[in-house]
């Protein structure tokens, strides 16, 4: 080995910085690629998947890494901006090899692979995989008591194999602190297999966060690998209108079914959402806004703003209505700003400081006036009223943004890169 030089677990690689020479931050390591060799010899390490700023993820061949320390990745500065595609050959350390089952050459016996380590060869620029640091167990209960060991790359076998029912447990310990959108881009870049047991590892609200930021396609392919039980169940954690979004890219048979599994009210809420036309101010609107009655005080208000699952456009102003409080609501009186909020004492009521001059949108109003409206008030967020004066919902930014960019936003990134130098990975 280099002299002095350390050993590497690829989990505290996981979302480091990559630096060039000049100390600027040029993305974050999402994944490591490596190429299984025949016998026991370990694994060369062949580069990084890198996650630029575009959210574009490239290939760094290690041979243009100068540093790997656990906080930080260092690169000659030289980079390819084409996007990232895994050959056939390689496998993705993070996303196919932690969590597999594989077995101890000397005993037989069967071990979960939580971790590797990586450590450079001597007077070169490879990399190859040494170590794995296993836990002994099947699984489960036994999972979190069995013996853990770190044992060399030929002290195990059974890596090259395809494995059914891989876990998710070491993978998603890696990413725990990612955002929804940032998990997203992980899960869209995994095989359909990794992400099935990924999306299965979830709990429902996190799933329910991480769906809503992902492409149509990812949505209804994880869905539909759920027990459909599960799948009722993240689709009520879900926003209504994401979750009726979803719901209508499903067949009708099947958007049915889950429908009726689904709680009755929460239900209701999506077949609501379900019945207007979707490029409307009531196909795009949450059925969730803040609504508060009149005699309500700004610290009342104030106290649901700082409800800490609220998005920042729907914690920018709140509703009075008349009762009922859930949507529709009793009659509309008008809207309070958060600014109008920070302004008045917190005794003040509510109703006394409401904001009636603007119209509300009425639920059939197109996608086009409801860009117009939000962009002529400087607005995050619009009440949609009916005919009856009763608040149906609002409609946020982020929704409106949803429906004006490209259907495969998501999946794509912007060009605003050069084209770099050519790789040799391609």
């Amino acid at each position: 080995m280099v002299a002095g030089a350390p050993r590497v677990f690829v989990s505290h690689l996981a979302g480091v910085p990559v630096f060039d020479p000049n100390g600027d931050q040029v993305g974050r390591v999402r994944d490591l690629v490596a190429m299984l060799r025949v016998g026991r010899r370990p694994p060369r390490l062949l580069g990084l998947v890198v996650e630029v700023i575009s959210r574009r993820r490239i290939f760094l061949p290690m041979t243009r890494v100068t540093g790997v320390e656990s906080g930080q990745v260092v690169t000659t500065g030289v980079l390819n901006m084409r996007r990232f595609e895994q050959r056939p050959t390689e496998r993705l350390v993070l996303g196919e090899l932690l969590d597999r089952r594989v077995r101890l050459v000397e005993t037989g016996e069967e071990v979960t692979v939580l971790d590797v380590s990586i450590q450079q060869l001597p007077a070169r620029r490879d990399w190859e995989i040494d170590k794995v640091f296993v836990r002994k167990g099947k699984g489960g209960a036994l999972r979190r008591r069995g013996e853990t060991l770190t044992v060399k790359w030929s002290a195990v076998t059974g890596f090259s194999l395809e494995e059914h029912g891989q876990g998710a447990e070491s993978l998603l310990a890696t990413f725990e602190q990612l955002r929804p959108a940032d998990l997203a881009n992980v899960l869209h870049h995994l095989s359909p297999k990794r992400r099935a047991e990924v999306a299965a590892a979830l709990d429902d609200d996190r799933l329910a966060d991480v769906m809503e930021e992902l492409p149509d396609d990812d949505q209804v392919e994880i869905l539909g690998k759920l027990k459909e039980e599960r799948a009722a169940d993240v689709l009520e954690a879900m926003d209504p209108d994401d979750a009726a979004d979803l719901l209508s890219e499903l067949p009708e048979e099947d958007k049915e079914r889950l429908l009726t599994l689904m709680r009755p009210d929460e239900a209701a809420d999506v077949r609501r959402l379900l019945s207007y036309e979707e490029r409307t101010a009531g196909g795009l609107m949450t059925t969730e806004p803040i609504v508060l009655r009149p005699d309500a005080t700004v610290a009342d208000a104030l106290a649901r703003v700082r409800q800490q699952d609220l998005s920042p456009a729907l914690a920018a102003q709140v509703y009075v209505c008349r009762p009922p409080d859930e949507t529709p609501t009793g009659k509309y009186l008008g809207t309070v700003h958060f600014q109008r909020l920070l302004r008045d004492p917190p005794f003040t009521l509510v109703s006394s400081i409401v904001d009636n001059d603007l119209p509300p949108l009425a639920p059939n109003t197109g996608l086009a006036a409801v860009t117009s409206y939000l962009a002529a008030y400087n607005m995050v967020a619009a009440p949609v009223v009916d005919e009856s004066g009763s608040l149906l919902g609002a409609v946020t930014v982020d929704d409106v943004l949803d429906h004006l960019l490209p259907e495969d936003w998501r999946e794509t990134e912007f060009e605003e890169f050069g084209a770099g130098e050519e790789s040799v990975h391609g």
